[in-house]
């Protein structure tokens, strides 16, 4: 099983790429609307607090399984906001 530690360094390293992309995308359309690359980061945000509480949660049964399911939620949160920013 891979340690807690890493598993906190790839959220933040995947969600931090995806707020990369969208600063990239502002800077590259500047006359483009921002609202949209905006409310992705914001998403992004969310995502990292709400996966970064689970990963502290101390009252769970199969911590394996727990922290399998973890990887699986950031890859579908990541995939999905990916498609955001590709859709801008």
């Amino acid at each position: 099983m891979a340690s807690i530690k890493n598993l906190k360094k790839d959220i933040n390293y995947v969600l931090g790429d995806v707020i990369e992309e969208c600063y990239f995308y502002e800077l590259s359309n500047p006359s483009a609307d921002t609202t949209k690359a905006q409310a992705i980061i914001d998403e992004a945000i969310s995502s990292f607090d709400s996966l970064i509480d689970r990963v502290h949660a101390s009252d769970v049964e199969n911590k394996k399984a727990h922290f399998k399911s973890l990887k699986a939620d950031l890859e579908s949160v990541a995939t999905g906001l990916l498609e955001k920013v590709n859709n801008l």
